[in-house]
């Protein structure tokens, strides 16, 4: 059975993240990706000049209408881009229980620049937290939500999992690639219990997408039945894969994408 997956998230016209990414990443996987847009922006690989929001009713009305008609396996949610968009989701999301809802708390930019305002991370915190079976932070993002220091070592990390995981996801992915080292090391906690991935860190300046790719990938496999363990190292194999051979494409002038179709395409 070819399992289906909706992506809850923001567009990127210049395809290397948000929707687009999302959508490739399902397919890469072997799943059927759908889509519901919370905001327009308009970006490429340098930056965001951008953002457009989707009315939050009519954000609604997107997911309302795949429910109606298409069996659901797994959700993911990226940018919600306001307060009123995150109560909507949340809203629309509600009545469906039982499916794995990967969110990937879209905050802070790669230069360090706020992506949501204060209300929306509020909202963020106290509507889709509670919803959410996984929630896939990067350090910045884990602290904002704390309203704590950054995490600067594994102790840390998993001292802001587990803090994270008390606010309401059953799983935690917290991802370490902002600590210094030649690996990147994230930790999943689940069940009280800590479980950490470390992969190589790659030398590379095509980075765009990769949050959003991970947690795409990551409901990919939840939706597919894996467990948590499973599901996460099967991700981040992917990811790793991705951008180890983003070298092979040739998309912009900046933070270039990662090679989503990596296993697939020749040269």
């Amino acid at each position: 059975m070819i399992h289906n997956v909706l992506s809850i998230a923001g567009s990127d016209p210049s395809g290397g993240a948000g929707i687009q990414a999302d959508l490739k990443t399902f397919s890469a996987r072997g799943c059927y990706g759908m889509a519901a847009l919370t905001a327009l922006t308009a970006q490429n690989t340098v930056g965001v000049s951008g953002v457009h929001t989707v009315p939050p009713g009519f954000v609604a009305d997107q997911i309302a209408a795949v429910f109606a008609d298409i069996r659901v396996d797994a959700v993911k949610i990226g940018m919600i881009a306001s307060a009123e968009i995150a109560a909507a989701v949340a809203d629309a999301l509600a009545p469906h229980v039982g499916i794995a809802v990967v969110l990937d708390p879209v905050m802070v930019a790669k230069g360090g620049a706020p992506l949501l305002p204060g209300d929306a991370v509020d909202a963020l915190r106290d509507r889709l937290l509670p919803l959410a079976t996984h929630l896939t932070p990067n350090l910045p993002e884990a602290a904002v939500l704390l309203e704590a220091p950054e995490a600067t070592d594994r102790d840390m990390m998993q001292v802001q999992a587990a803090a994270l995981a008390a606010l309401g996801p059953p799983a935690v992915l917290l991802k370490g690639g902002h600590l210094a080292g030649d690996d990147s090391p994230d930790v999943l906690v689940v069940e009280d219990a800590a479980h950490w991935f470390t992969g190589p860190r790659h030398d590379t300046a095509n980075t765009h997408g990769t949050g959003c790719t991970l947690s795409a990938a990551l409901a990919a496999e939840l939706a597919k039945g894996l467990p948590d363990t499973d599901a996460v190292a099967a991700a981040k194999n992917y990811v790793s894969g991705a951008v180890a051979a983003a070298h092979r494409l040739d998309v912009g002038h900046g933070h270039g994408p990662t090679h989503h179709f990596h296993a697939l395409w020749r040269d």
